[in-house]
């Protein structure tokens, strides 16, 4: 193992694989903070500069890339409400809050420091437990996978305690939306109304980018001219969190480490899903859950430690076993197939250069994106002093990019424009944004998931009663669904026990 950790060093280290590691941390930090960029797109144009690298360097290169893209999706989160990336969906709950305060450096702080945690515990995960993980994740089958997903789905009750109902009535919102395309097992359309333009459903990143930006825009055109983040401030920058902060949170980046790399190792799971995991746990647990939401460093602290712990995660089954941990994971096995390498159980054997150099690129870039992300959040910083005349529709604009990005179509622009309409609608009728994109974005997951744990018990069961029975008897898949049940009921008969012990004393 030593020896495969100096090997590892000394290929990121050398002189020019460092620079092009540098390269790749900024190239990395700046796309995920785009809108509509995603870890998966940053990954994909980071791979023309890898053409004429050996494979062991591309890997290291593609990696590093990979990380800085999911923290710097946090930064727009936090100063803008636009998560650059689907991960960084949770962190806008508390983030943004935060810097409508005037705390943005310290969010931010908070923000790299957790992500770099959750980055350098997982690549030191991945070194050590690749072999024993990776078994581990390949006996959750469809039914274990589908009580994950749905444990994301838990968080909605929580999001709003004062508004319970109208919480759950928009993440149901987002399930039907979620249902719309092509029938995920039979390829047939549904809820597409004959249009040929729905048949690949809602596109995630124009509809949060609609959600979000645009949503914020046409609230903050009713108010003041600068945005509340920095009011009259004229200095705003990154602040590193005291050791007090950090210590204070320190059990939930040990835990939504923990969690992270566990739920990144899962086929198919990825940091989207470890983000409103870890957030929706660390909620539950928290001594103070009303102040979820509000702007507490714990809601920054766990979306961003749980997010990117998952990027080490999605790399083992790929080391292992050749099978890609997430979309990310994917493009980079493609990538590497075209350079002729076999990935599978015996490129750790043959090539073990490969598992020591992803864990120093993975490490050192972790290091490197704390600094690299300090100088260009104080250029995306110093854009809050813009009157909000100019900066309001510059955001616009960069949003229409990003959602034409994504497929290069025009009808993402438009569903970006109706999906930014429909997030005003829902601040005004005081429904919540956050759980119909929930539901949007787990929805298709759960219903997969769910629908091929059917379809492989279905031969040995002759009802849909015994399936599900089936689908329960299995001891993970039970033991998180009673947990999602509780952490389901408890906000609503919370009010309920205090109101009788109350009305005891």
């Amino acid at each position: 193992m030593f020896d495969l950790l100096m090997n590892g060093l000394a290929i990121v280290f050398a002189p020019k694989m460092f620079i092009l590691i540098i390269f790749a941390v900024f190239l990395g930090t700046i796309f995920g903070a785009l809108p509509g960029v995603s870890a998966t797109m940053a990954v994909t144009l980071g791979i023309p500069f890898t053409y004429k690298m050996d494979p062991v360097s591309a890997i290291a290169f593609l990696v590093a890339t990979y990380c800085a893209s999911i923290t710097g999706g946090g930064m727009t989160a936090i100063l803008f409400k636009i998560p650059g990336v689907p991960s960084s969906a949770p962190t806008t709950y508390d983030g943004y809050p935060m810097a409508q305060r005037g705390e943005a450096g310290k969010a931010l702080g908070i923000q790299l420091i957790c992500s770099a945690i959750g980055g350098m515990f997982s690549a030191l995960c991945m070194l050590l437990l690749s072999p024993q993980l990776t078994q581990a994740a390949l006996s959750f089958g469809p039914s274990e996978l589908f009580a994950i997903s749905f444990m994301g789905l838990s968080i909605l009750t929580s999001l709003e305690t004062d508004n319970i109902c109208r919480t759950i009535i928009s993440g149901l919102i987002g399930l039907l939306l979620a249902c719309i395309g092509l029938d995920p097992l039979l390829g047939v359309p549904r809820l597409t109304f004959g249009t040929r333009f729905l048949t690949s459903g809602f596109e995630m990143i124009p509809v949060m980018i609609g959600f979000f930006a645009v949503t914020e825009v046409l609230k903050q055109t009713q108010k003041r001219d600068k945005l509340d983040a920095v009011g009259d401030n004229t200095k705003v920058t990154t602040k590193m969190p005291s050791l007090k902060e950090l210590i204070s949170v320190k059990w939930t980046i040990l835990r939504c480490s923990v969690v992270g790399t566990i739920i990144g190792i899962l086929p198919g799971a990825g940091a989207t899903i470890a983000a409103f995991m870890c957030y929706s746990m660390e909620q539950k647990m928290s001594k103070y859950p009303e102040k979820f939401g509000t702007g507490c460093i714990d809601g920054i602290a766990a979306p961003e430690t749980g997010n990117n712990a998952a990027t080490g995660g999605s790399m083992v089954p790929l080391l292992s076993l050749g099978i890609p941990g997430g979309n990310a994971a994917a493009v980079m096995m493609s990538a590497l197939v075209l350079k002729g390498v076999v990935m599978g159980p015996l490129l750790l054997i043959n090539q073990p250069a490969f598992l020591g150099a992803t864990f120093a690129s993975m490490f050192v870039s972790n290091i490197i994106m704390v600094f690299a992300a300090i100088i260009i959040a104080k250029i995306f910083v110093q854009i809050l002093k813009i009157p909000y005349s100019i900066l309001g529709p510059t955001i616009i604009m960069m949003a229409t990019i990003g959602a034409f990005a994504t497929k290069n179509n025009g009808i993402d622009v438009i569903l970006m424009a109706f999906a930014g309409l429909a997030g005003f609608v829902f601040v005004t009728c005081k429904l919540n944004s956050s759980a119909m994109i929930l539901g949007l974005v787990l929805g298709v997951i759960v219903e997969g998931n769910l629908r091929r744990a059917y379809t492989i018990l279905s031969g040995a069961s002759t009802t849909l009663w015994e399936s599900t029975l089936s689908i329960l008897r299995r001891p993970v898949t039970s033991i998180i669904l009673l947990f999602c049940l509780m952490v389901l009921v408890y906000p609503v008969l919370k009010p309920l026990l205090f109101k009788k012990r109350n009305a005891a004393n």
